[in-house]
């Protein structure tokens, strides 16, 4: 299927590793002008250049933080700059702490992952909504989320809360932005082979006193292909929704988790 990317401008927030890598490689791959931001300008230089030998197709990248107004609205600013506008965004960050409700007393965690999880979003959005506005021809905007948007996740209360308000603006953005032909949707990944799983396997298996390989292999029982995900894969998702190839799904709320969760 030919997603009509060649030379679109996209910007892939979180992109120096994991899920944001994954899916800016497939952007790259399908020829849209990408470019990167992470806070470690290390890891940037070094997905640039492995996502140009794999693809023929160098992105550029931009250091700074997500939850920095000013380096949000410098990523977008040197975006529309070097190519002249902006067509999609993925949306992305890192999770908050692990923790159940009792792990956090004060407002400190709330707060902070309130910036980082939701706010971060509605900033990106609005900073770079006028610009893809400006094409007159629609535009993409795909935010990630998790699974716990249909099913919570045990010990990670402030990620269960502060994602579902991520579809909540997404649905609302969809109804407000159809008329404009810009599509909203987001996305959510089950056990994506990430730093972030290793992390959270981590975690359970010194609860349990067991090895981190004993909390994946049973994770893994439990979904219907019987393996974690690559980022890769999951990017190919997401460079279709924000595609030209996507003409008519938009509002939606997807699970890229292998059929783990049969929610509806």
């Amino acid at each position: 299927m030919e997603l009509g990317l060649k030379d679109k401008p996209v910007l892939v927030m979180a992109s120096s590793g994991g899920i944001g890598r994954g899916t800016a490689l497939e952007f790259a791959r399908e020829g849209a002008r990408v470019m990167l931001f992470a806070r470690s300008e290390e890891k940037l230089i070094k997905t640039q250049g492995e996502i140009a030998s794999q693809t023929g197709n160098k992105p550029s990248y931009t250091v700074g933080d997500i939850s920095d107004p000013d380096a949000i609205s410098k990523v977008i600013d040197r975006t529309v700059t070097k190519f002249g506008g902006l067509w999609a965004l993925f949306n992305n960050t890192g999770g908050p702490p692990a923790g159940t409700f009792d792990s956090f007393n004060g407002d400190d965690a709330w707060q902070s992952a309130f910036e980082l999880t939701l706010l971060s979003y509605i900033r990106v959005i609005r900073t770079a909504l006028p610009h893809i506005r400006k094409s007159g021809k629609g535009g993409r905007i795909v935010n990630n989320t998790s699974i716990s948007t249909k099913r919570v996740i045990d010990n990670l209360i402030l990620s269960n809360t502060f994602r579902m308000g991520i579809v909540g603006l997404s649905k609302t953005l969809a109804r407000e932005l159809g008329p404009e032909k810009i599509l909203v949707n987001v996305v959510g990944p089950g056990r994506i082979d990430t730093d972030r799983i290793g992390h959270l396997d981590s975690v359970i298996a010194e609860k349990q006193d067991c090895a981190a390989e004993e909390v994946r292999a049973a994770a893994e029982a439990n979904i219907p292909l019987g393996r974690t995900g690559t980022p890769e894969e999951f990017g190919k998702i997401v460079a279709f929704l924000c595609s030209e190839a996507n003409t008519y799904l938009t509002g939606q709320n997807m699970l890229i988790d292998g059929g783990a969760v049969d929610a509806y």
